[in-house]
């Protein structure tokens, strides 16, 4: 019903770029930049200008996309509203995206009980990492995203979008098994600033949280491998080849000897956990449903996470 161009305008704004844009919208990047051309003759406005490699959104762009975004959001809720006036229980497919802990921890559990609640609900969930998230929230091609927030998301004050709080997850030191500060308690971050450290590449979500822990607590880490699953980042702590921060969730392949230990001085490293749908689209029964099934499993896990917002 809306314009799929504003879409795609939408992206231009997230990626600075006709080629990124085109990437998420799964197009040519020369149809991206007809469908601009088009639609400012349409609007007799000027969208986009040059921006060193890129490209940025005009005043009068910007003023369309708060205009879109406004009936984007309108839609969404008369979709809610119509439901009322459908016949049987909650059905249609429920789509989740969720990046990895979550994927394996939260989502599936939700999932499970929605199942068992509302038989004729489709589920389906795609793992990602959540900037990509996004774009596919954006794009219509998922329904609910579960993911770490993080300086590559949109803000909560995005429009586009509505944000919940599901929970805030502590980071362990992950340390191999003859480590010094095994069999304590707890440990300060700054404690390991010596140690090499694993972490995950450049780009990821994991190596933000890191950099930005360390940071926070005073030091950069000697990063001396770079692993983006824990199945090997728990294999080189294991055998002594550097230490590493690991979430309080992230269940761990057992073969590998390795030891967790809370950090207990500030400042704590905690990453926080967010559910995300598109505007108006929250009281949609399926959706409501599933942000309903997230916020219980998340209540379930207070006790392991010490703390649950």
């Amino acid at each position: 019903m809306i314009d799929r161009r504003l879409r795609v305008l939408r992206a231009i704004e997230r990626h600075r770029t006709v080629t990124a844009a085109a990437e998420v919208c799964r197009l040519t990047p020369s149809a991206v930049s007809h469908q601009m051309q088009a639609l400012s003759r349409e609007l007799g406005v000027v969208l986009l200008e040059p921006d060193g490699r890129g490209v940025r959104l005009t005043a009068a762009a910007r003023t369309l996309l708060a205009h879109g975004e406004a009936l984007a959001a309108q839609w969404e809720r008369a979709r809610a509203d119509l439901a009322a006036h459908r016949t049987g229980g909650v059905g249609g497919l429920l789509r989740f995206c969720g990046f990895s802990t979550a994927a394996a921890a939260v989502v599936p559990q939700a999932m499970e009980s929605l199942r068992t609640e509302y038989p004729g609900l489709g589920l389906h969930l795609r793992e990602t990492e959540p900037s990509r998230s996004f774009d596919l929230l954006a794009a219509d091609d998922t329904d609910i995203v579960v993911v770490v927030a993080t300086p590559d998301i949109p803000p909560a004050s995005d429009e586009a979008f509505e944000q919940h709080v599901l929970y805030d997850e502590p980071l362990d030191m992950l340390v191999g098994p003859e480590h010094p500060v095994v069999g304590r308690d707890d440990v300060a971050l700054s404690e390991l600033a010596a140690d090499p450290w694993i972490g995950s590449n450049p780009g990821r979500a994991y190596h933000q949280l890191v950099t930005l822990a360390c940071t926070s607590a005073g030091f950069a880490p000697d990063v001396a491998h770079y692993a983006d699953e824990w199945d090997t980042g728990a294999a080189l702590v294991a055998r002594g080849f550097g230490v590493a921060l690991v979430p309080r969730l992230a269940d761990l392949p057992t073969r590998h000897d390795t030891r967790r230990v809370p950090v207990g001085a500030p400042p704590v490293p905690i990453r926080r956990v967010v559910a995300a749908v598109r505007a108006g689209s929250a009281e949609q029964p399926a959706i409501a449903a599933g942000l309903t099934a997230l916020r219980q499993v998340c209540a379930a896990l207070s006790p392991i996470l010490g703390t649950v917002s």
